[in-house]
C-alpha cells in the first residue's frame, strides 16, 4: 500500500497508525532502535525534526519504507495576470510601446 504523505502532521498520525498496526509501544519500538520511549514520543509528535538517517531507521524497524516519487501532471506555476492595459503607440514607431 503506498500513502501520499504532504506534511509533517500527517507523517506523524502515519507512524502512529504503523507502530499500532504491528502492535507495538513505543517503548517496544525505542527498544528495536535503541532509543528510549520518550525519543520516540517526540518522533511521532514532530517527525519534521528527526533526521532522515533516523526516520529512515524507524520506517524500516516498521517494515515500511520511503519511496520518493514525481506527480504524473507536474505542478504548474501560478500565470502571471494578463497585460490588459491599452498599448500606446510611440511617436515615429510602428509598434506598440514596451
Amino acid at each position: 500500500m503506498n500513502i501520499d504523505i504532504d506534511s509533517a502532521a500527517e507523517l506523524s498520525a502515519h507512524l502512529k497508525a504503523l507502530r499500532k498496526t504491528h502492535h507495538l509501544t513505543q517503548a517496544q519500538l525505542g527498544l528495536r532502535l535503541g532509543v528510549k520511549q520518550t525519543r520516540m514520543a517526540d518522533i511521532e509528535k514532530n517527525p519534521g525534526v528527526v533526521s532522515v538517517a533516523q526516520l529512515l531507521e524507524v520506517l524500516h524497524a516498521l517494515d515500511a519504507r520511503l519511496l520518493l516519487a514525481t506527480p504524473t501532471e507536474p505542478r504548474l506555476a501560478p500565470s502571471a495576470p494578463a497585460d490588459t492595459r491599452p498599448h500606446r503607440r510611440e511617436p515615429g514607431g510602428s509598434g506598440p510601446a514596451p
